[in-house]
């Protein structure tokens, strides 16, 4: 069953687990079985677990040492839930050992990009990738992210990975697009881009929104007079960016905060008519 076939009825909600000692939001937080349960319990429907950072300024990790963070986090998991697992990697290499671990969808920020072999093992894996838009690589990500027409440069971008995955042997119903929001772009950059949504959305693949918590929540704050919002304080900002994607037509939301995020889609969806 694909990821598109899940979400017919309704969007569904992928769940953040980051089996790392620095990510921006929660980086060695938790036990990731124990935040995957609580996860579950929320109202997940799709676990992203991810091994390496990849906040603004973050170094690389080997795939040695990310498959040593993800593999056991993923076995544990999918030893108790006959759930969808993620693996958030760039690297084959370690997408092909979560894969064995029991994942079965690929969430690569550099949309198979990164290396010459990227498009074949996914093709190879055979499950759901998604693809994202990322200017730059962390490290240097938001020196100096610069667009003529953003909207048009992302969309353009994602959809001739689209074409190179679907060369590759990778099923287009499998294949999904993710903006990237908060990955080499300003405020602005990312503001029109879900103002875009609609338009992201359009073009035959699901569309994955992942704003959670993101500084650009807070940038927004400050530059409407108010107080920038530490990370675990931007859940407000976080729902109405992916209650207005959903509007919109994306078909999935990540987001660290299951459980605020299915409160608020069912009441939105209750407003609309429709169950959630």
């Amino acid at each position: 069953m694909t990821l598109l076939s899940r979400a017919i009825n309704a969007p569904l909600i992928m769940g953040i687990i980051n089996v790392t000692p620095d990510s921006f939001s929660d980086g060695g937080a938790y036990d990731p079985l124990e935040q995957a349960r609580r996860l579950i319990n929320e109202g997940a429907d799709v676990l992203d677990i991810g091994g390496e950072s990849t906040r603004p300024g973050a170094e690389p990790v080997s795939a040695e040492a990310e498959i040593a963070r993800v593999v056991p986090a993923i076995s544990a998991i999918a030893a108790e839930w006959p759930g969808v697992i993620s693996i958030d990697t760039l690297k084959p290499y370690v997408a092909r050992a979560a894969f064995q671990a029991g994942a079965t969808v690929w969430n690569d920020v550099t949309a198979l990009s990164h290396t010459p072999e990227s498009l074949d093992v996914a093709a190879d894996l055979g499950g759901d990738i998604i693809l994202m838009h990322m200017q730059g690589e962390p490290r240097t990500m938001q020196s100096a992210p610069h667009y003529d027409d953003v909207v048009a440069e992302v969309e353009t971008w994602l959809l001739q990975r689209a074409e190179a995955a679907i060369r590759a042997g990778v099923a287009p119903d499998r294949i999904w697009l993710d903006p990237g929001i908060g990955f080499g772009k300003t405020l602005d950059h990312n503001l029109a881009l879900i103002r875009a949504t609609d338009r992201l959305a359009s073009h035959g693949f699901p569309l994955l929104m992942a704003a959670s918590r993101k500084r650009f929540i807070a940038a927004l704050e400050e530059r409407e007079g108010g107080v920038a919002s530490a990370a675990q304080d931007r859940i407000g900002g976080t729902l109405a960016v992916h209650l207005h994607a959903i509007a919109n037509g994306a078909k999935m939301v990540r987001v660290h905060d299951v459980l605020a995020m299915r409160q608020a889609m069912r009441v939105w969806s209750a407003l609309q008519g429709h169950s959630c």
